[in-house]
């Protein structure tokens, strides 16, 4: 079991970088780490799902992905914070919540704080060995 969760993000992409800056501002006790960073073997995750979406690791091990995993970062947090992820991950809630991260993860090079990294598929970033 882990000391505290993992939140697992691009840290290639200037956008993705600056959400991650707002959510360590959150109470919420937790490790950050840019994928490029991580043993991603040791925390049960692949190099492809890294590279799709945002991931919260719990700390019992449990790997959540995009939308689940920022509902899983704000339940972890204090009040008011969990009342939104439990929103997040009520049926309707959390069906609206995965297409609205998905349409911003694919269109994250169009969004504020984007680099020109962000345009790139993640085997031609600059961040890869």
């Amino acid at each position: 079991m882990a000391e505290r969760p993992v939140l697992i993000y691009d840290g290639d992409c200037g956008f993705c970088t600056r959400s991650v800056r707002v959510a360590v501002r959150l109470p919420v006790r937790m490790r950050v780490q840019p994928w490029q960073e991580a043993d991603l073997a040791a925390l049960n995750v692949t190099e492809a799902r890294a590279a799709h979406e945002v991931l919260w690791i719990d700390r019992s091990g449990r790997v959540f992905g995009g939308a689940a995993a920022v509902a899983e970062l704000l339940k972890s947090g204090r009040a008011p914070w969990p009342l939104l992820g439990r929103l997040m991950s009520a049926p309707l809630l959390r069906t609206l919540a995965e297409r609205l991260y998905r349409w911003v993860a694919d269109h994250r090079h169009r969004l504020p704080g984007a680099t020109p990294a962000c345009q790139l598929p993640p085997e031609q970033r600059p961040h890869r060995d």
